[in-house]
This record gives C-alpha cells, structure tokens and sequence, in this order.
C-alpha cells in the first residue's frame, strides 16, 4: 500500500467506516508530535490476551519502574467489538495510551487518526520480525502504527495415520490438494479430505494473501479495492470447483458436526493456522498425537509462502499524553525475550518476533502434537515465509459479504465467482457511501 500518512487528512476527514462510527476528523497528535509529559508516566493498555497483567507486572517491576513508566492493564472484548469503543473513546478525546489491534483493524484506526505513529520510536523492532508480518503494521508506508505482537501463519494439517491408510501423499501444490481430495473419494466415499467454510472470513483472505490478492491499495488521493482481483478469482474458482463435483464437504467449521467429522476421521485434513492444535484438542479430542503438520500446498512448486488466518498488534493511540514512553511499553512487550516468553506462557499466543518463536517456551510441541516434535521448528520456518497484506478501512463489511454470499453458494453448489464479485461490489459501495473516493 502507498504511503498512507500522505493520505491520513483526506481519508480521516471522510466518514468513519466500521460498524457504523460516526464522522471523526483529523483531530489527532500530529505524526511528529509525541504528545509526552515530563515526569513519570501512568499509562493504560487495553488488551483482551489472557493473563496480560501478569506480563505487564514485568515490566512495571523492571524497565517500567526504572523508567518511571507504569502501565495498568483494562481487559477488553477482542474484535469488531473492541474497534467501536476505541472509535468511541477517540471521538470524546478519552481514548487509552495503548491498544491491541488486529491487523485487519489497524487502516480503520489509522483513517480515523486513532492511532500514532510511532516510527521515530520503535527503533530497531523492524529487524525482529519477518518481512510480510511488520508490513502489516506499517500499510507499505515509511510510517509505523504498531508493533506486531502475535501471529497466525497459515499451515496444512493432516491425519498421518490415515493418510497411510488411504495411501495419500501430503500435497506440495494446490493441484495436489485437489488429486488428493479426488483419490480420497475414490476410496471412501464417505470421507473428505476438508471443507470449504463459508463462515471463515479471515481464512479465505489468507488463501487469497497466499496467493498474492491486495484487496486494498491506494492511488493517488483514492482506495483502490480488488477483492476481486485474478489471485482471488484463482483461490475462489479452486475451492469452488472442489465445492461443486463433490470432491470436499462443503459444511461450516466450528460446529457439533465438524467436530464429530474430525474426530471419527471422516475428514482427515484441516487448512488452519498455528494455533489449530488449541481447537483440535477440544474439537478431535479422541485424535490426539494422530495428526500432524505441513507447509500450505503452493500454487506453484517453485513458490514458498503462506498466508496469516489472525495475529494483533501493540498500538499507541493518538489520545495519549505519553506516546514516546507508551511506545517504549509497546516494543517492549513484543521484542524483549523475557516479556515474549511470558506471553507465550500466560496468554498462550504465538508471537510475531522470530527470535521467540525458537526461544526455549517453544522448545516442546503442543501436548496434542506430542508425536511431532519439530512442530514448533516447522511452524517458525513456515512463519518467515508470511506474505504480506493489505488491508482496508470497511474489512467488516467484506467479510460480511463473505459469509452471506459464499454462504450461500457453497451450500448451493454454485458460482463462487459471482459470490466474489458480489463482496467486491458490495465493499465499494460501502467505501462510497461512506465517503471515501475510490478507483474505478
């Protein structure tokens, strides 16, 4: 994405985009002022990680107290919900010093001069993390609206017993995938490879970030949407031609019957992301050391990349009266070894730094994967190869889209071509009567 900071007046001054906030102007901490204080700083996180507070005791009994920078700990929902009231407070002037932000968030908060950027402060955090995880954090520009704090790539998991049972080959490629659905079929045709979830937003725009989508950009003083855009006709045309001769199931996720589907073996690979052993264990508790796991199949042999299904940030808002200290909390949090290991142990996330994810709190594969005990050195090469993304300001509202029309065409076996077309044209007139220009 072009540089966003260029274009924060002329998106901030349009309409705020999600869940129905209302108009907020450019009314913020200008980029190079840091807002700070002198004397000691009381900040506050709003955060929905489990046991956050015991990390943030870290830091206030060590750095914190050092540096006479004290950070109390308010937990939130996560989500849609936690966006609204962090708009909320921006517009009334009372928002926290520091908030977690899902990637996906980050260019709503930004357009409405939410959050800050912390560039001149983050200092060398950049080096800590990969490539495509800190662009997500930046929008593509020189600016830096948050640290990144947890991760999600993208992974293939299967059932290595009945993979040797059926005689399957784990897919290097996407074709694979799809021979291998078919040769599963063929063998038992009451069992499924997977299924194709019309309830996951965030899973299908990581097959389509895998596959190269940018669903968002900026042209000139303009958005540019393409959700619709070749690499995500490619994703949806795949699953959808799966979908429709019957090659996988084409039920929901996270449902009674997909976990009794996982758990009985009559579908013996599941398209997820790190955290998956977290619900397979309640989800396919009988399957326990069955499974294990793989890179996502490539659209082409000579490709490496994955996608990210989730993953926050640490961002310092625009409200705060103490943005350098709060931004010292923020890089803190998610670079420094001892902070990382305690959120690894008290908030079970996967974090963003790649040092962490070698660090001695992955040392040991999930109980679940016990009979795979490279799991976490597999996931942490697989993390390096995280594509980037782009993300725009009415993601709500796509994703939304999402679900009612593939929801639709998965369940009727139909075009998920046109279920795409229908998400892109329903997130630029969102974009439009919201205010904002946007590309033809």
């Amino acid at each position: 994405m072009p540089n966003i900071t260029k274009h924060r007046r002329f998106v901030a001054t349009a309409v705020a985009v999600t869940l129905g906030a209302t108009t907020l102007a450019a009314c913020g901490g200008s980029d190079d002022d840091s807002g700070d204080r002198s004397g000691p700083a009381k900040l506050t996180y709003w955060t929905w990680t489990p046991g956050m507070d015991k990390v943030v005791d870290l830091w206030n009994k060590g750095p914190g107290k050092e540096q006479q920078i004290t950070v109390t700990v308010k937990k939130q929902a996560s989500g849609d919900t936690l966006v609204t009231k962090i708009l909320t407070a921006h517009k009334a002037g009372k928002g926290p010093d520091l908030v977690q932000a899902e990637y996906q968030a980050l260019p709503t908060l930004v357009s409405n001069d939410a959050v800050a950027d912390i560039a001149s402060e983050a200092g060398d955090a950049k080096s800590k993390f990969a490539t495509g995880v800190w662009q997500q954090t930046t929008l593509g520009s020189d600016a830096v609206y948050a640290i990144p704090q947890d991760i999600g790539p993208m992974m293939f998991y299967y059932r290595e017993d009945l993979f040797e049972k059926y005689g399957l080959t784990v897919p290097k490629t996407w074709d694979e995938f799809a021979e291998t659905a078919r040769k599963l079929k063929k063998e038992d045709a009451d069992v499924d490879l997977t299924t194709f979830s019309a309830s996951d937003s965030g899973l299908f725009a990581g097959l389509a970030q895998q596959a190269g989508a940018k669903w968002w950009t900026t042209e000139g003083q303009k958005w540019k949407v393409a959700i619709d855009d070749p690499a995500t006709q490619r994703v949806a045309d795949f699953w959808g031609g799966l979908v429709k001769e019957g090659a996988i199931d084409n039920q929901p996720m996270y449902t009674p019957a997909w976990n009794k589907a996982l758990n009985t073996g009559k579908q013996i690979a599941w398209v997820s992301a790190v955290w998956a052993p977290g619900t397979l264990t309640t989800a396919a508790p009988e399957t326990e050391g069955k499974w294990k796991v793989a890179p996502l199949p490539q659209w082409s042999a000579s490709e490496n990349t994955t996608g990210s299904w989730g993953g926050s940030s640490t961002a310092v808002t625009t409200d705060s009266e103490n943005k350098g200290a709060a931004a010292k909390f923020a890089a803190w949090l998610n670079t420094d070894p001892e902070a990382l290991t305690a959120l690894a142990k008290e908030g079970g996330i996967y974090p963003a730094a790649t040092t962490a994810q070698t660090s001695d709190a992955f040392a040991e594969p999930p109980a679940y994967f016990a009979n795979q005990a490279d799991f976490y050195t597999v996931a942490s090469e697989i993390a390096k190869t995280t594509a980037p993304s782009a993300w725009g300001p009415n993601v709500n509202v796509a994703y939304t889209t999402f679900k009612d029309a593939f929801g639709a065409a998965a369940k009727n076996k139909s075009d998920f071509g046109a279920a795409l077309k229908t998400m892109q044209d329903d997130t630029v007139a969102d974009m439009k009567k919201q205010g904002f220009e946007v590309a033809e």
